[in-house]
């Protein structure tokens, strides 16, 4: 059985994350309309008139209120045609964009959000030539800054202007520079030029298929977490046979998939040679994996087989941005890789509603509801989402969610940039907290060095206080797709790249005569 929703949804989330200056609309339908037969397609440029009679409603996300077009005719409330019956073949006309036609130059796309995009990089993205004086501190020895050497850079800072005929990104002021250091950029040019293709994919109207999840499926299928093709295929999505489907698949589905691969019982992180997991790690996910993977008890839908649940697995999302408005349909794959288990989804952080007002308005701070906490509690019988505006450190002073168990607590940071110049003060105050929990805690970064310089932030600021559970290296579900910095468009960065794990330290009690 597949599940139905809407795939602008993530195509808004795929643009929320790799676009700054992108805008999305979202379009819901009412309460009454939920069984409407929905279509699989990203924003068309050309508006189009639909017929008078036509009974099924078109949900899309759009560049502007204008190109919205809804039509329901007179059996538009009856249940439409069972999921999976709108076949792509019936609506070519509807790619404007061919598979064989998906390079253009960022200024001169027929995509009016991409355009926007181009114009957003020339007013705020540095050219990264070496003659230039450095305009920020150096991050990382990779960083194109770096080049910029004080004694000879002599130019004043300047804004890229010059697209790439071979990428069509703007990356140089100008193209005596792009000629000037060429060896610099064939290094990562290719990569821009498919990135550039995957945006305007995004942009193509074409029918996406591998935005269509499966649904559940018996318990006796055992799920393969070796890489993407094996779990793909054991968990039976329909075939991706191309990479571009492939990249655009991942990008959504690494941020629950890389959760279900650390704690799943059939991890691919171990403790043998090469596994990565600890010892202390083994012990830390072993009381979490007998949660969450619970026995066989004889329940049943009768009133014999009524049985003393369990509390929900409450994982912990912190530092929460684009993940937390990802397609609900998305999240639930996680429900599905943990039979019979209650899953308590916590987004946390001042951004996990941003962008979604129109959606989702925040509610009144009230005595029952401190923190203004949104509730989704009907997605399915096993998963619960609570999103909060709000600090994780502000909340924990509060215990307003304590007593926190190793055996249902877990706690996740996407991209937390804890050793970050620009966002290591949020967590000075947080780490501290999160260590007293005893909990598990994961961690993605975006690159190898990202991921080490949280690690030795950690183990600078807490030590002798961590454990450390999973070690850091490259995470087998990262996303397959590569973003564009908009303010860096030299600046590749690839979801989830990579997932290390840790917790506070925990002293065993020995007894003395």
């Amino acid at each position: 059985m597949q599940s139905g929703y809407t795939c602008q949804r993530c195509l808004s989330s795929l643009r929320r994350a790799v676009g700054a200056s992108s805008t999305v609309r979202h379009v819901r339908p009412s309460p009454a309309q939920t069984d409407i037969q929905r279509r699989y397609y990203s924003p068309i440029i050309t508006k189009t008139t639909p017929k008078p009679t036509q009974q099924k409603r078109t949900l899309a996300s759009v560049e502007s209120p204008n190109d919205v077009a809804v039509a329901i005719g007179p059996g538009a409330l009856k249940r439409a045609t069972p999921f999976g019956a709108d076949d792509p073949t019936d609506h070519p006309e509807r790619a404007f964009l061919k598979p064989t036609n998906l390079f253009h130059s960022f200024s001169e796309s027929p995509a009016p959000g991409i355009r926007r995009r181009a114009a957003f990089m020339k007013s705020h993205a540095y050219c990264p030539h070496p003659h230039h004086r450095q305009t920020r501190a150096v991050l990382s020895p990779q960083d194109p800054e770096a080049r910029k050497a004080a004694n000879k850079s002599t130019q004043p800072p300047a804004f890229v202007n010059f697209e790439c005929p071979d990428c069509g990104i703007p990356v140089y002021c100008s193209e005596n520079h792009w000629m000037d250091d060429y060896e610099s950029h064939a290094e990562i040019c290719d990569t821009l030029r498919q990135a550039n293709e995957d945006d305007h994919d995004l942009h193509s109207g074409r029918y996406f298929a591998e935005f269509r999840y499966p649904g559940p499926q018996i318990e006796e299928i055992l799920v393969n977490m070796t890489n993407w093709d094996t779990y793909l295929y054991t968990r039976e999505y329909n075939a991706i046979n191309e990479d571009r489907r492939m990249r655009q698949a991942t990008r959504l589905l690494t941020y629950p998939v890389t959760i279900a691969s650390v704690i799943h019982e059939l991890s691919p992180y171990n403790i043998r040679a090469g596994g990565r997991l600890t010892v202390e790690g083994l012990k830390s996910l072993s009381a979490l994996r007998y949660t969450i993977h619970p026995p066989l008890d004889g329940r049943g839908p009768d009133v014999k087989g009524l049985k003393v649940s369990a509390p929900p697995v409450r994982i912990f999302i912190l530092g929460a941005r684009a993940e937390s408005s990802l397609p609900r349909d998305v999240w639930i794959q996680l429900e599905y890789l943990f039979h019979r288990a209650r899953i308590h989804l916590v987004f946390i952080g001042p951004e996990s509603m941003t962008n979604r007002d129109a959606e989702f308005p925040l509610p009144e701070r009230t005595a029952r509801n401190p923190f203004g906490g949104i509730v989704e509690d009907r997605l399915s019988s096993y998963t619960k989402i609570t999103t909060f505006v709000e600090y994780y450190h502000t909340m924990h002073k509060a215990n307003y969610f304590q007593p926190y168990d190793p055996y249902f607590d877990c706690f996740v940071l996407f991209h937390p940039g804890l050793g970050h110049p620009a966002s290591v003060h949020e967590w000075e105050e947080t780490l501290p907290q999160l260590l007293e929990t005893k909990v598990p805690i994961i961690c993605t970064g975006y690159t190898e060095w990202d991921m080490q310089r949280d690690k030795r932030w950690v183990e600078e600021k807490m030590a002798g206080e961590v454990d450390m559970l999973l070690e850091p290296g490259e995470n087998r579900f990262r996303s397959l797709r590569w973003d564009l910095n908009d303010l860096d468009p030299t600046d590749l960065t690839c979801g989830n790249w990579g997932v290390w794990a840790f917790r506070g330290k925990r002293y065993e009690t020995t007894m003395k005569d």
